[in-house]
């Protein structure tokens, strides 16, 4: 029996800030482009605890075929999964799907999986980042990741590295499916700075720009995105550009740098959200550069938008980035016990000649055409159609 209707499951969905966020509403389209009706339950803070909100044909997502369902959470977590297993079983009597995908493994894959164990059906979850550090560690849950790996019918996972520690943690070769993200080509790619935006921000006409995109927090580097800009900034103009904005429970170092160095403080400028790829991509073309020293990760959306968009990329070699990063050649590398260098390495990326810079960011633009199109998205996902049948 083909799958006609899936249920994703996703901590959080798109317009929702961060990697996950996203990379859960191109998946959710990149379905129904093949033909799949899906319906998404996200969880999410913005409505009260329990009620849910359904919205077809949402802004976000590219097609009709795809539901999206946000559920508001209640203030802990455990009464929120007992609640969600109420509404699962809501919508499915609503809808009667033929598979499960749990977007990230905890906890949308461990509800994904363990909702499709009760029902009858076939799952998949999707390993995306760090999800599966912070259950392996303490305080990390190791007996649920072990469950929600072993009882899925298919697992994927964002990067090789990840499907590695998927096959190191079952003991096996687990036939984990590695499913990059995917670029819109279109969208990123490389434009003239708009010079206007670059006033609105306020960023002065002799600052070098060092970029970052996303969600900012520590586990993204951001002690050493404080340290780098004020490497850069003993040698030259610059400033730091979060496209994006700061985790509220990071705050706190943000504050402290103030108090410590104001005048480099000063020149951090936070766009807040941004709505909409478009969006993303004029704020990318401000950026001399895009700082990534991530200490744990997949394979950042924003690292593979901006290798598409022509923007050289300084990054750590955490989890997949080097899968998409060859070191001098489609963008530059910085070990993760070498990162109090990052301010050194932006530097030496600031001084390349214009005809360096073109070779790295051609090499990184066609390498991301390659590797990381939609077109390779979508046979990966005709492929996780397929193995679901066959355990239907």
């Amino acid at each position: 029996m083909a799958v006609e209707k899936l249920l994703i499951i996703a901590e959080r969905f798109a317009p929702d800030i961060g990697g996950v966020a996203r990379s859960a509403g191109r998946i959710a389209s990149a379905f129904a482009r093949l033909g799949v009706s899906v319906d998404v339950l996200a969880w999410t803070k913005s409505i009260a605890p329990g009620e849910l909100v359904s919205e077809r044909s949402h802004p976000t997502v590219e097609s009709s075929s795809v539901t999206v369902h946000r559920l508001g959470l209640f203030g802990s977590l455990d009464f929120s999964l007992q609640h969600s297993m109420n509404v699962l079983e809501w919508l499915h009597e609503q809808n009667r799907f033929d598979a499960v995908w749990g977007h990230y493994l905890f906890p949308a894959g461990f509800m994904a999986v363990l909702f499709a164990e009760m029902i009858g059906l076939p799952s998949t979850v999707s390993v995306r980042g760090n999800d599966v550090d912070r259950l392996m560690f303490p305080p990390g849950d190791f007996a649920r990741l072990l469950w929600t790996l072993q009882r899925a019918s298919v697992r994927t996972a964002v990067s090789r590295d990840l499907a590695k520690k998927v096959d190191v943690l079952l003991g096996r070769e687990a036939e984990t499916l590695v499913i990059g993200n995917a670029v819109d080509l279109d969208t990123f790619a490389q434009r003239p700075a708009d010079h206007d935006l670059r006033k609105r921000l306020g960023i002065r006409d002799d600052e070098a720009v060092l970029g970052f995109c996303g969600e900012l927090r520590q586990k993204k580097g951001l002690p050493h995105l404080l340290q780098a800009l004020r490497t850069v900034r003993k040698n030259r103009p610059a400033c730091l550009l979060v496209i994006g904005d700061v985790r509220v429970r990071e705050r706190a170092l943000l504050s402290e740098f103030s108090a410590d160095c104001p005048e480099d403080a000063s020149r951090i400028i936070i766009t807040g959200q941004v709505h909409g790829p478009a969006a993303v991509a004029r704020h990318l073309a401000l950026c001399d550069m895009l700082l990534m020293p991530s200490l744990w990760d997949g394979l950042p959306n924003a690292l593979l938008e901006a290798q598409a968009a022509g923007i050289p990329v300084l990054a750590s070699d955490a989890g997949g980035i080097p899968e998409a990063i060859e070191h001098e050649q489609t963008g530059f590398l910085v070990s993760r016990s070498q990162l109090h260098r990052l301010g050194e390495a932006a530097l030496e990326v600031l001084a390349m000649s214009a005809d360096r810079r073109s070779e790295v960011v051609a090499a990184a633009r066609r390498s991301v055409e390659a590797k990381f199109s939609d077109v390779a998205e979508a046979a990966a996902l005709n492929e996780v159609l397929r193995r679901l049948n066959d355990t239907h």
